[in-house]
């Protein structure tokens, strides 16, 4: 910054000082200068009543009734100010020591009286081009860090919904719906605050879940979408959707991939180790893979589909709690019932369209 960058007219100096004909020579000498836009007072206890970010400069006396300058300093480097201004302190005492400690104390620069009007003027405009440069710096830094904070937002949104459009299509290709993945990921994140994860699990469930069942993009046609049973055959080849998940995601090295890998690997394992594919048991078992299921569960339950009603919310929370230590885990389903409330939220802020059951393609699955 270069000195005729300085709008003197509008650099705002506090002059502190308890003998007024000093305060009048100070704003003699800074006026001939420029500097016009000034504050003053004669008692040091009214300078963090006069102190806020428009002031450039502190010109300071030390010796002082009531508050030294000393005293000053220490409550202008306690303030909560975010552009604290340099101090230029004035004194007449000639002992080398007090001038070690005003620096010290925080003061920037000094002057020893009596002063001339060019020194003065000189030192007051490089504390204040300093000054104006370093809150230059920081507004820059603080506007860089706003764009790269809203960059970041804008990366994050756009990797998010990546994510849940490509939940969405394994739902899709399954006769889900799209609110399914929205809820039951929401509930997961419910379940995680629950069971006391910190936001940031929280947050990881609710990103990670939408890929769940990623892996039944594998999985054929006349498999995912057979009407009636599936005989073993067919069930095993069903089950790799699991393992189909887990190798889509598994080029994902950040923490939202890999939670997400371990989901969709991990989410159809039992707490009595009877589920697929690795049979899994109890705390085997990734601990965000055990809060999906249950969200998973208790959302396709209580939702209507082409092959059949929504279970009534009291139906399907009687079936989680009987499920509770054999496909669940205990510690995670006793919170379900404080849950309720919040998961009713949930699906009044994102329903499902209605099913038009009369509709051939939508009771392909009628009966399985």
């Amino acid at each position: 910054m270069d000195s005729t960058d300085i709008d003197k007219a509008n650099c705002k100096l506090l002059l502190v000082d308890d003998e007024r004909a000093n305060i009048l020579l100070l704003q003699r000498m800074l006026a001939s200068g420029g500097y016009h836009n000034q504050v003053s007072t004669t008692d040091s206890r009214q300078v963090m009543s006069l102190l806020d970010e428009t002031i450039d400069l502190v010109i300071l006396d030390l010796t002082m009734p009531y508050l030294d300058g000393f005293e000053v300093m220490q409550l202008i480097a306690e303030s909560d100010l975010a552009h604290k201004p340099p101090i230029l302190v004035l004194t007449a005492l000639n002992d080398h020591q007090y001038c070690i400690r005003a620096l010290q104390g925080g003061a920037r620069d000094f002057l020893t009286k009596p002063f001339e009007r060019l020194e003065l003027l000189a030192r007051t405009r490089n504390l204040v081009e300093n000054h104006l440069y370093q809150k230059a710096l920081l507004r820059e830094k603080e506007n860089l860090e706003q764009r790269v904070e809203e960059r970041t937002r804008e990366l994050t949104e756009t990797r998010l919904q990546v994510i849940r459009q490509l939940g969405r299509a394994a739902e899709f290709r399954d006769n889900e719906t799209g609110m399914h993945i929205i809820r039951m990921s929401q509930m997961a994140a419910a379940i995680a605050q629950a069971a006391g994860l910190s936001p940031d699990e929280c947050n990881l469930v609710l990103y990670a879940s939408p890929m769940h069942d990623v892996g039944k993009i594998g999985i054929p046609d006349q498999i995912l979408l057979k009407p009636g049973k599936l005989n073993a055959d067919e069930w095993a080849i069903m089950q790799t959707h699991t393992t189909i998940g887990a190798d889509i995601l598994a080029s994902g090295d950040s923490e939202l991939m890999q939670a997400a890998r371990e989901i969709a690997l991990y989410h159809h394992e039992r707490w009595d180790g009877q589920g697929y594919p690795h049979g899994l048991k109890r705390e085997q078992i990734p601990l965000l893979a055990r809060i999906t299921a249950i969200a998973d569960v208790y959302d396709a339950l209580t939702s209507d589909r082409p092959y059949k009603k929504a279970w009534p919310v009291e139906q399907a929370v009687r079936v989680i709690h009987e499920g509770s230590g054999s496909q669940f885990d205990p510690q995670l389903t006793r919170h379900l019932d404080d849950l309720l409330p919040i998961f009713s939220t949930i699906r009044s802020v994102h329903p499902d369209p209605p099913v038009d059951y009369d509709n051939p393609m939508q009771r392909l699955q009628a009966n399985r």
